[in-house]
């Protein structure tokens, strides 16, 4: 019996330890809705599903537990496919997905990111749901903590990226 209860806890400590975190992701909708209770910026990850860096972002970059930890409490995640086909409705009007060549785009997508559609792409929205930043591109976790950390507290307000930047102490 102690072998069997030796063997459990060890397993159930293996296991814990190897548990990753991970980020609640929601969807456009779910986070404005949510964000009618509890106010807090919104990230958004726009991507695509060919799209080979953004599945490197979600392996080294968002699988990070600092990454994790800092998104789950400081923002409102939501995951948006840059060709998603359902409306979506933000602020009255409702978003649709255009059919363009071989591949289309979803409208909100195409709205958050000025019209120049790439991916990887976070978007930044404050409180309210009015876009701060978008930013382009694949960022290795390293940098992404330093980027999600400037847009979260209201720091873009106060201070410039490079003196935050230069300032910056890393929890990686």
């Amino acid at each position: 019996m102690k072998k069997l209860i030796f063997l459990l806890t060890i397993l159930f400590v293996s296991f814990a330890a190897n548990a990753q975190e991970k980020i609640n992701w929601l969807s456009f909708e779910e986070a404005i809705e949510f964000s009618k209770t509890t106010q807090k910026p919104f990230l958004i990850d726009i991507y695509t599903e060919w799209c080979g860096w953004c599945k490197k972002m979600d392996a080294n970059t968002y699988s990070n537990k600092v990454i994790t930890e800092f998104i789950n409490t400081n923002f409102y995640a939501v995951k948006l496919n840059g060709e998603e086909k359902k409306d979506i409705v933000h602020n009255g009007k409702t978003y649709r997905y255009q059919k363009r060549g071989r591949r289309g785009y979803h409208e909100l997508a195409a709205s958050l990111l000025s019209n120049k559609l790439s991916y990887p792409a976070t978007v930044f929205l404050d409180k309210e749901g009015k876009l701060i930043q978008n930013v382009p591109g694949y960022h290795p976790k390293e940098q992404f903590e330093k980027i999600i950390a400037f847009f979260s507290n209201e720091n873009y307000k106060t201070t410039q990226w490079e003196l935050f930047e230069k300032e910056f102490e890393s929890k990686i």
